[in-house]
């Protein structure tokens, strides 16, 4: 069976964690199987090791297929750029995938409002500038099918509803 990967990428303070909850949420009231995953959490070690992402991921999808689970909701910055497709191939074998990659934007202005209301310790200077580089990294670096959705001036639940419908896992 096919499986369907939704990747949701994006600069951070685009919205990628709260857009994610919400799409699993959604699924969840529509009662749509599907499995989500945060990127971050996969590699939340120190010292890491390069494989630990693929590895995790393999591990846990493994369980999420023994249990019939066909579609994956991944969140994480740098999922959508074209350079991590053979994460997903090598860590989701031997299933064909589908993939549907989508990029939250937002602006410069909305990404400094949600940093710094969540970050509370010594990094919000540091998350800014990289948010600011990722940012164009993003840009130039995912294929050209992938979907952009600008998350400024809209609610979670608004962005989530709009990522949902171009994965094209709406139930009637």
């Amino acid at each position: 069976m096919t499986v369907e990967l939704l990747l949701i990428g994006g600069r951070s303070g685009a919205g990628k964690s709260s857009v994610g909850w919400e799409v699993a949420a959604q699924l969840r009231a529509a009662d749509v199987a599907h499995a989500y995953l945060e990127g971050d959490f996969l590699d939340a070690a120190h010292p890491t090791r390069p494989d630990l992402t693929r590895r995790n991921l393999a591990a846990l999808w493994r369980n999420y297929r023994a249990l019939g689970h066909h579609r994956l909701v991944y969140t994480n910055t740098a999922s959508v750029l074209a350079s991590e497709t053979r994460l997903f191939t090598t860590a989701l074998a031997p299933d064909p995938l589908r993939v549907v990659r989508v990029l939250l934007t937002a602006t410069d202005e909305t990404v400094r409002a949600r940093l710094t209301t969540r970050e509370q310790g010594s990094e919000l200077q540091q998350q800014l500038e990289r948010s600011r580089s990722m940012a164009t990294r993003l840009e130039h670096g995912v294929p050209e099918n992938t979907l952009r959705i600008p998350t400024d001036n809209r609610t979670v639940i608004q962005v989530a509803r709009a990522v949902i419908e171009q994965a094209g896992w709406l139930v009637p």
